[in-house]
């Protein structure tokens, strides 16, 4: 669990709460979850990476809270603000906390693990595993930096959506991605994409790839991983 992001959920929907914890641990961060802010308030805040805060909850509001971590605990994490409302008003105030976003219920999952990827990349929180700017897989390369991925003294000829599925799947070796957690990751600003999409540009990686794609495998019904 080393190098991997923290965040924390103030959700008092506890169905809700359940539904977002599952999801963003399905994109590898680790994930508690509290239903007050007064619980919150109990847990070492500084360990977090982000804080998801709802406005509307008991005693303290997710406002209310906010406040505490930003002006006495003195804390910079990021924090997003879940809520109902949006009005003008309430938009206001959770900014003028400091808030980094705010998502409007209801909203989807794919929108929801999008904002947290984004915010975190704007904070410049990354995990241990993600921070090296070049990685080796057998006899590939993957340089992250300048994008490309080289075998032997050879850069292979990849399309920019290629490239980013096999960097996402290598930066995770053994973890399963489903074709929808790859459309959220790499396809999020799109508008008409299918799963066939993922399907089509994993088979020409496969074949630019060649002998080496014996890495890249498939489980039937789950999704596609890195086998080392």
């Amino acid at each position: 669990m080393e190098g991997k992001l923290r965040i924390l959920i103030a959700e008092d929907e506890e169905d809700l709460c359940e539904i977002v914890q599952f999801n963003l641990e399905s994109e590898g961060y680790i994930v508690e979850a509290v239903h007050s802010a007064e619980e919150a308030l109990k847990r070492d805040l500084a360990s977090y990476d982000l804080l998801l805060l709802d406005v509307m909850m008991g005693k303290m509001s997710g406002f209310g809270l906010a406040q505490r971590v930003r002006n006495e605990m003195g804390l910079e994490m990021p924090v997003i603000f879940l809520t109902a409302r949006n009005s003008e008003n309430d938009l206001l105030t959770g900014f003028n906390i400091g808030a980094d976003d705010y998502i409007t219920k209801p909203f989807s999952v794919r929108e929801l693990q999008a904002r947290v990827r984004t915010v975190l990349k704007r904070s410049g929180r990354k995990a241990a595993a993600e921070v090296g700017p070049t990685q080796l897989l057998g006899e590939i390369v993957i340089d992250h930096e300048a994008k490309r991925v080289i075998i032997g003294a050879e850069k292979v000829d990849l399309t920019r959506k290629e490239y980013e599925i096999f960097a996402l799947l290598v930066r995770h070796p053994g973890r399963i991605f489903s074709r929808e957690e790859i459309l959220g990751r790499i396809w999020e600003d799109d508008v008409i994409v299918t799963d066939r999409t993922v399907d089509v540009n994993i088979a020409r990686l496969r074949k630019k790839l060649g002998d080496y794609s014996r890495y890249l495998r498939n489980k039937a019904g789950y999704g596609y991983y890195i086998e080392v």
